[in-house]
């Protein structure tokens, strides 16, 4: 793939000096331990509604064990994980979809078009091609190691309802604890 075909020219993302680091990404996003998947940001601009991130894929992530022993792939539903992630960073840093919390709602047309494996840096990019406020973000997605094409599709973010999720939460809690 040529790199003018990818949603984000690669010669403009700094490696060195990222736009957002772990700590930036933490503020908006609510995932931790095993289920943090985005590293840092390293592009945004926010006329055309494009972000680019990144993910460092280490030896100690939770799926390297067992999928596949001896032959760590990781699992295209955490590289799509990782492009929510950016999603919901773009998303909430620019106050887009007007929520506390932004969900995965979906994702369409997604290719795995390569394995990405411990050792590689997996480049994700995103472009919105709809927001609308407090109901839903749509985002052509794609993922890169070195110069070439991993996963791409198209991703949707919803509002998620928090106060809804944390009573319903607390109310079977209460139900479990009797």
């Amino acid at each position: 793939m040529a790199k003018n075909d990818f949603i984000v020219d690669l010669s403009l993302l700094d490696h060195d000096q990222p736009v957002a680091d772990l700590e930036a990404v933490r503020a908006l996003n609510p995932q931790r331990h095993e289920m943090e998947h985005l590293t840092g940001i390293l592009y945004e601009d926010v006329e055309t509604l494009r972000c680019a991130g990144y993910k460092d894929v280490t030896h100690d992530e939770f799926w390297v064990r067992g999928h596949m022993p001896g032959m760590p792939v990781m699992p295209g539903v955490i590289q799509l994980e990782a492009v929510a992630q950016l999603s919901s960073f773009f998303a909430q840093k620019h106050d887009l979809l007007g929520a506390e919390m932004v969900g995965f709602g979906g994702v369409d047309g997604a290719r795995f078009r390569d394995v990405v494996v411990p050792g590689d840096r997996l480049i994700l990019m995103i472009r919105l091609t709809k927001a609308r406020r407090n109901r839903m973000i749509v985002a052509e997605f794609q993922g890169v190691v070195g110069n070439k094409l991993v996963v791409d599709g198209t991703i949707r973010g919803i509002p998620l309802p928090v106060d809804a999720v944390k009573a319903y939460l607390a109310n079977r809690a209460a139900q479990n604890a009797v």
